[in-house]
């Protein structure tokens, strides 16, 4: 059975496997145990593979067809992997910015995906749009559906929630924003946002303007920035 790591390109993955060995963190290794070979329970390398093999269907099932072959590139969202991977407790949160097809989707899903090829304990995850987030948590029948809607996104272990700003704004979507941003800053649960908006902008609109300064303030504490630059991939494909 091929390793997991080789869901990606090699590069990434080695890159990866570097910040982690810096940091003290190395897969165990295939000799025995106690007694215990790599295939059989009670061995770390049997008990990290079945965590692997768990973690990686459940990215698959939150990844949509678009994304199956998602792969991080940019540096700093391979390091924000390594660091999540490191202290999933206490880990930061990303924003991926940029303009409409620089492939700020593609990025944060193969982030989670290198998440997931290292195997940790408790890898959940939900992966939606803004739009998508307001439309299911939008008060239609019982208010009790929504509250439980909304608890599970402040607490699930990962979230990516793509177009943050995106959506039309009104003062019940930003206090849902808010809630699930407030909870998960105090929580310190690692989270990606992707944008189309700058967090601030001299001219024109940006997440703070959009989403006020009370979520714009816990974001500029909570995230890494990642800036992508290029033209629309959608369209030249």
């Amino acid at each position: 059975m091929a390793e997991p790591w080789l869901i990606s390109n090699a590069e990434t993955l080695t890159r990866l496997a570097e910040i982690l060995a810096a940091r003290g963190i190395k897969p165990p290794t295939d000799q025995e145990i106690d007694g215990y070979s790599p295939d059989e329970p009670g061995h770390p390398h049997f008990h990290r593979q079945q965590r692997i093999t768990v973690a990686l269907s459940r990215w698959t099932t939150a990844t949509p067809p678009r994304y199956q072959h998602a792969a991080a590139t940019d540096p700093t969202v391979i390091a924000w992997a390594a660091d999540v991977i490191a202290n999933p407790d206490n880990a930061s949160s990303l924003l991926i910015t940029g303009t409409t097809g620089t492939g700020k989707t593609y990025e944060a899903f193969g982030a989670l995906k290198l998440i997931a090829a290292h195997g940790l304990k408790d890898y959940r995850l939900i992966a939606t749009t803004t739009a998508d987030l307001y439309g299911n948590l939008r008060p239609t029948g019982s208010a009790g559906a929504s509250e439980q809607g909304l608890k599970r996104l402040c607490e699930i272990p990962l979230l990516l929630l793509d177009d943050l700003g995106s959506a039309k704004t009104s003062e019940w979507t930003e206090e849902i924003t808010y809630r699930l941003i407030n909870h998960r800053y105090n929580q310190c649960l690692p989270t990606i946002f992707t944008s189309n908006l700058p967090p601030r902008a001299a001219t024109g609109p940006d997440l703070t303007s959009t989403l006020g300064e009370r979520i714009a303030s816990r974001l500029a504490e909570m995230v890494t920035v990642v800036p992508m630059a290029g033209a629309d991939r959608r369209r030249a494909a």
